[in-house]
């Protein structure tokens, strides 16, 4: 199975630099991706099953709130090792400092300016439940499956 996500036509794959906001605008961002849309996936942890959301990479020091900071609020589970913040107001999660590489947030891609997690018409789904950093997973692929999105 190739794991990697298949964005639809007239998108920029290659495309870094975005600006991105919550629902209602109280928090807004400035961010440039490690590699475009690239890194898109979802993941099966119990948190991003119900969240539902597809998620992108940038270094942590290439993402910067441009306004709206206290109204993000924090949520971790579990190990606590991964840092999911949302705005207090309209309840988007907007970011994630990743548990699998604490270096880089997960940003939510449809909060990101033009685009729409609509636009990948595949997206890999990370192994969450079996997760590559506890003794369960450390021998078990990264990936758990593909999610398919197409037009009716």
């Amino acid at each position: 199975m190739k794991c990697e996500a298949v964005i639809r036509d007239g998108i920029d794959a290659g495309r870094c630099d975005y600006t991105g906001a919550c629902h209602c605008g109280a928090v807004r961002f400035r961010v440039r991706l490690s590699q475009g849309l690239a890194t898109a996936r979802r993941c099966n942890c119990s948190y991003c099953r119900m969240r539902g959301a597809v998620a992108v990479s940038a270094a942590l020091a290439d993402f910067e709130i441009l306004e709206g900071a206290e109204k993000l609020t924090l949520y971790q589970f579990n190990t606590g090792a991964a840092k999911h913040h949302f705005c207090a107001v309209c309840g988007i999660y907007t970011h994630h400092q990743r548990r699998s590489d604490p270096t880089q947030f997960g940003i939510n891609a449809a909060c990101l300016e033009g685009l729409s997690p609509f636009d990948f018409a595949e997206v890999p789904v990370t192994e969450g439940v079996n997760h590559p950093n506890d003794a369960k997973g450390k021998d078990r692929s990264p990936f758990a499956g593909m999610l398919s999105y197409r037009d009716l």
